[in-house]
């Protein structure tokens, strides 16, 4: 089968381990995925099967993604999460309202330094991989957007949070700026990603549903997007047979309307993705 499962990932999975499990449950012979969650994170993960890892270069990314998250203040990890060894210990734990003073300092353009656990290439070297090897890695500040920062309140030792925020923002980096704004330590404990790619949490089906389905014998195409899933901000231009037929197999369409990329079609459904330049349809990528 060929499309999107909308995924709602649980804990303790890799990214890579899910869409694995989805690609075995599908039948599929290959997967990608949207925005890597770290194992110990749930929620909205979109992973593409089969011939949808073609178009995953043609979804948007630069969208808002919302998060709820949770820190223990009071010590911090080297991986700025509980699944880290711990690094630092202090005795200083904030209160509710230092917390949420410190919030609105956060909103808007801000610089934040990715965790050394992070997957930034650094002189061509992802970051984990050098931290991993016990070597100092210095990563440069990169500039992020904070639409919403909200405090939600103290459960426990955790004080959790929501944020609306732009794609390259690390929740953990964002944890660590707020203890240190309370001049504390802090640890992530928990990370869930609700909204990504303009989809909601509520969209998304859990894996162990789907398993248990496809362990049952149920047919589990109905939690299958299309592959065009997802292509919405593209513009669409439908073939006639004859000209489909030639776009197909590698041809060049005259006679089209518009200019940039392009979602092609012919009478049977999606078959790829365009460019249109002074009237001319070029084949980008074929499904």
């Amino acid at each position: 089968m060929d499309g999107w499962i909308i995924l709602d990932k649980p804990e303790n999975l890799s990214s890579r381990a899910a869409g694995a499990r989805c690609m075995r449950m599908f039948g599929a012979s290959t997967f990608g995925h949207i925005g890597t969650l770290d194992p110990m994170a749930s929620g909205l993960l979109p992973i593409a099967l089969g011939r949808a890892t073609r178009v995953i270069p043609f979804m948007k990314t630069d969208c808002v993604k919302e998060y709820l998250f949770s820190v223990q203040f009071g010590f911090e990890t080297d991986t700025l999460d509980v699944t880290g060894n711990e690094t630092r210990r202090t005795d200083i734990v904030p209160t509710a309202d230092m917390v949420a003073g410190v919030l609105p300092r956060f909103l808007g353009d801000i610089s934040q330094i990715p965790p050394m656990f992070s997957a930034v290439h650094v002189n061509g070297v992802r970051a984990y991989r050098m931290a991993r090897a016990g070597r100092t890695v210095d990563i440069p500040p990169r500039r992020v957007h904070i639409d919403a920062l909200e405090f939600l309140g103290v459960r426990g030792a955790s004080f959790h949070f929501r944020t609306r925020c732009s794609t390259g923002t690390y929740v953990r980096s964002l944890a660590r700026d707020i203890a240190s704004a309370c001049n504390t330590v802090g640890t992530v404990d928990m990370i869930r990603r609700v909204e990504t790619n303009g989809l909601n949490i509520k969209s998304a089906v859990k894996l162990d549903f789907l398993e248990n389905l496809f362990h049952n014998g149920t047919d589990l195409q109905e939690y299958l997007q299309p592959i065009d899933f997802g292509l919405g901000d593209i513009p669409v231009l439908n073939l006639n047979d004859k000209d489909a037929d030639f776009y197909k197999h590698g041809g060049f369409i005259a006679g089209a309307h518009g200019d940039g990329l392009a979602r092609v079609y012919d009478d049977a459904g999606f078959i790829g993705i365009g460019t249109v330049s002074d009237g001319i349809l070029r084949p980008k990528r074929t499904i």
